[in-house]
């Protein structure tokens, strides 16, 4: 169920949603499932605008069939890749990040998943000239950190500042500011941030991270919460798809009845995003040479072969690996070595061919 919220559509202002409430009708279905003359008169409003309104909301939240050719046409005139930065993690993604889909990246605290974000980001707004969404929930975020990053890939500051310009960053700490922001977004401030955001179009959403407002939400003592998370949900999908922009979030991970790490939020969440990963940062004891060893691991895709998270721990162990080395540049400054080094790690033949895993290791500085 969508709430019903100022300016969704023309005509329904902030005092109409005031009324409309006041009647009992506090969202879309309640309002096309009511008899409109009855709302109308208790709303003090004319009929011929409120059923206006209510044609165009139908509009917008009524599926309508389209053949499989034209979903096919779309597919092939707006879908875009974006690049990570990192070329062993495009691998691992079929070429990088996909417009009109959302893709998950899940891990514990310091498993590398805001290091990927802040390096989307970058890379988006640097090398591809386009803007970027970036909503921080977690207040990680900082404009040093993504100069740092800027940085390191080039030393002309005109470049920098135009770069940061392109990032848009809200940072929200609860989820009905969230929804809030994702429908003003999806309202028109999208197209806003394309015009006056330093040039170029958005073409990422970020949310770092989406489980930090859901997941106190959930539970026996919170009913609210799976509508609350259903409705992010829905507005990131219409919103990747309509504008033609990759959505991608970040999650918490829990473990399983067998104890295996898997993302959280629960099944209903786990059938949102079209591509899942699983980072996670590796056993030291394990790796002599390295200070910090950190997988990724693609486990739900539409294109890729998937590995089972259930499955990691029994196989991970016993599988040949083969090695190649890519470089990512993330920081500079005091605080951080100026170059940072990351190692993927791809499994040979002799692993199943279903397990798919890149291994991300920063052996210079530890950052996540």
């Amino acid at each position: 169920m969508v709430v019903l919220r100022a300016e969704m559509c023309p005509g329904l202002d902030e005092d109409l949603v005031k009324d409309l409430r006041a009647a009992d009708i506090k969202t879309v279905e309640d309002l096309v499932s009511s008899d409109t003359e009855e709302v109308a008169q208790r709303c003090s409003v004319s009929y011929k605008a409120l059923f206006a309104i209510r044609r165009v909301l139908l509009a917008q939240h009524t599926a309508f069939p389209v053949s499989g050719a034209d979903l096919y046409e779309e597919l092939l005139s707006s879908t875009a890749i974006l690049s990570s930065g990192s070329p062993s993690l495009d691998k691992l993604l079929d070429s990088g990040f996909y417009t009109g889909e959302i893709t998950e990246l899940s891990g514990g605290p310091g498993s590398g998943k805001s290091q990927v974000c802040f390096g989307v980001a970058v890379h988006i707004s640097l090398h591809l000239k386009q803007s970027v969404i970036f909503i921080d929930t977690t207040g990680g975020l900082t404009a040093k950190r993504l100069l740092q990053m800027l940085q390191t890939e080039t030393s002309n500051r005109e470049e920098q500042m135009e770069a940061l310009q392109r990032i848009h960053v809200f940072q929200l700490f609860d989820v009905f500011s969230l929804l809030d922001c994702l429908y003003s977004l999806r309202a028109g401030r999208l197209q806003q941030a394309s015009v006056g955001g330093g040039g170029g179009s958005v073409k990422a959403v970020i949310v770092d991270s989406v489980s930090a407002v859901i997941s106190p939400l959930l539970g026996a003592k919170h009913n609210e919460g799976m509508s609350l998370m259903i409705q992010v949900a829905g507005v990131l999908k219409t919103m990747a798809k309509d504008f033609n922009v990759a959505a991608v979030v970040t999650n918490h991970v829990t473990r399983g009845d067998g104890g295996e790490v898997q993302p959280g939020l629960g099944a209903s969440w786990s059938h949102i995003p079209r591509t899942r990963v699983l980072m996670e940062k590796l056993d030291r004891t394990s790796v002599v040479s390295h200070s910090s060893l950190r997988s990724a691991t693609l486990i739900k895709s539409s294109r890729q072969v998937t590995h089972s998270p259930a499955r990691h721990g029994a196989q991970s162990g016993s599988c040949q690996r083969s090695e190649h080395k890519a470089r990512l540049q993330t920081s500079v400054g005091s605080e951080r070595p100026a170059e940072c080094r990351l190692q993927h790690k791809h499994l040979d033949s002799a692993e199943p061919k279903r397990f798919r895993q890149v291994s991300l290791l920063c052996s210079t500085c530890g950052e996540r």
